[in-house]
């Protein structure tokens, strides 16, 4: 088996591996195995073909860390949709109740009795609310 052809094996075999990680850096590492496998194909030295690898490799992993889909995502849970399926629903609240400097409730929700906070900036008006964050066993909501 040719030098090149084992570069471009290799490179198959990490994107295969990124379609079941769901990340993007195998695919970058690819990028630098198919750049070693180019210059394999060109007849270069071994010594050069893994510089090539190595070198495109590690600037294809900067370049996705520093773009925005390498970003660490630093939200918080408390607010995601995606993570929390209750939020951006609506309930019914009969009443609200001054509870220090927030307006507080207990309402029925999925079964259970529920406290609910008022999000701050809103009116306490009785009346459809959407759930828009979920703190411990709070639902924080503002009215619809």
């Amino acid at each position: 088996m040719s030098d090149w052809s084992i570069w471009f094996v290799l490179a198959g075999v990490l994107i295969a591996a990124e379609l079941f990680s769901g990340t993007f850096y195998l695919l970058m590492i690819a990028l630098g195995l198919v750049a070693g496998g180019g210059l394999a194909l060109g007849g270069a030295l071994l010594e050069w073909q893994l510089l090539a690898a190595a070198a495109v490799g590690v600037a294809a992993v900067l370049g996705l860390r520093r773009s925005r889909f390498g970003r660490l995502r630093r939200g918080r849970a408390n607010d995601d949709p995606n993570q929390l399926l209750d939020i951006g629903q609506t309930l019914e609240v009969p009443a609200w109740r001054q509870h220090g400097s927030t307006h507080v409730a207990r309402v029925p929700y999925r079964g259970a009795l529920w406290d609910v906070e008022l999000e701050a900036g809103h009116a306490p008006v009785p009346g459809a609310c959407i759930i828009r964050e979920i703190r411990g066993s709070r639902l924080i909501v503002a009215p619809r």
